[in-house]
């Protein structure tokens, strides 16, 4: 007894754990700076919390009302229907739900390269093939509809990231158009928005078909700018090709709860109900996902708090750093994964971009002013000894 044939996939690297290192480097927790793994250095609302101490006398119950509820709450958020929220484990879960609604075995998909690992997981767990377009480091890992189109062969779904991981490009809503127009009838554009709550960019949400026009396209307000996403120069229209994956991961802040959800297109809503599993996400999952969700000033604090440690980075760090929509910044440094080792050293958990076929960078998540500080000087100082 043995299980299929698996030689065509391949393991997900996650960031190490604070804990891990720390019983290797034989230090204390506490005396560690985590950056690794894109994460809210600010832990989770404070609603969240409560959220889940309320709900922990309850969680023999299955979560059908606090799934329903969630599910209401990001309709209107979104101005969509119920039905086109596909509520998932992580996003990676909606990953799975999408390519077991639109993949038949053999059919590929078009991921980019460098890019996220889980997109070819996703597809070959389900029997699909992978193609690959590539982005440019010379070009600013630009993403462009020519980059992604000169690649195209009716791939069933196209998957677009914006903000990009690891390399914090975005993709214009006119870009995600014409990919959209160009491609086949039966070919999904997938939009990727895990990290959308930290840039000034509109959500591609109001390209799906069904859209009634009420919601806030996920945006927040500042006081220094606008994340409102309702940039009227930005296109609007109603496709029924193009879907939307968003994640509680990042600026929510509860990436330890499994909680992201997809928005599709009205017409093909329903294939939810043959595809997910029972029970999506956890009650504890829904409860405190729907706590983070009203709490706007957490997730303000949680966006500025990255904004101004993108800028600092950006300003301090003695080597090459791309420009970045996300909640991180990739840095050249030569060999990866020795910088990151050292670091590991010195106390700073930063990720090597190896496994994304980027040898010679590292990604350094947006921490407080204080983590950031620390983790920018212990570099610099790294890279001058060299």
């Amino acid at each position: 007894m043995h299980p299929r044939d698996l030689s065509a996939h391949t393991a997900y690297e996650a960031g190490r754990g604070v804990e891990e290192v720390a019983r290797e480097l034989g230090l204390d927790p506490d005396e560690l700076v985590k950056l690794s793994s894109n994460e809210n250095p600010h832990g989770p609302s404070p609603d969240a919390t409560e959220a889940i101490h309320d709900v922990a006398d309850s969680v023999h119950v299955y979560p059908k009302s606090s799934h329903t509820d969630l599910v209401e709450a990001l309709a209107r958020k979104w101005g969509v229907a119920p039905r086109q929220v596909w509520l998932a484990n992580g996003g990676d879960g909606a990953l799975d739900y999408l390519a077991r609604a639109l993949l038949d075995p053999g059919e590929a998909v078009l991921v980019s390269d460098p890019g996220f690992a889980y997109y070819a997981m996703s597809a070959r767990y389900h029997h699909g093939r992978v193609n690959e377009y590539p982005l440019s480091k010379a070009d600013g890992f630009a993403q462009t509809a020519e980059s992604v189109l000169d690649a195209y062969d009716s791939e069933r779904i196209v998957y677009l990231t914006s903000p990009h991981n690891p390399t914090g490009s975005e993709i214009s809503l006119d870009t995600v158009l014409e990919i959209a127009a160009r491609t086949d009838e039966g070919t999904l554009v997938l939009v990727d928005e895990a990290y959308g709550e930290f840039t000034d960019a509109p959500s591609a949400v109001r390209l799906t078909e069904g859209r009634d026009g009420t919601g806030d396209d996920g945006g927040i307000d500042t006081n220094t700018a606008s994340h409102d996403g309702g940039n009227g120069d930005a296109p609007t229209a109603e496709r029924d090709d193009v879907a939307v994956l968003r994640t509680f991961s990042k600026a929510y802040g509860i990436a330890g709860l499994r909680l992201g959800y997809a928005i599709v297109p009205e017409g093909w809503a329903e294939a939810y109900l043959r595809v997910n599993t029972p029970f999506a996400a956890s009650e504890v999952a829904c409860r405190a996902g729907l706590a983070a969700l009203s709490d706007t000033a957490h997730v303000e604090r949680s966006v500025e708090s990255a904004r101004w440690a993108r800028e600092y980075m950006h300003e301090h760090i003695d080597a090459r750093t791309c420009e970045s929509g996300g909640n991180f910044v990739l840095c050249e440094v030569e060999n990866a994964a020795d910088v990151a080792a050292s670091l590991r050293e010195r106390g700073i958990i930063v990720r090597d971009c190896s496994s994304f076929g980027l040898p010679e960078c590292i990604r350094i998540t947006c921490g407080t002013r204080e983590g950031t500080r620390r983790a920018v000087g212990t570099l610099n100082d790294l890279l001058g000894d060299r």
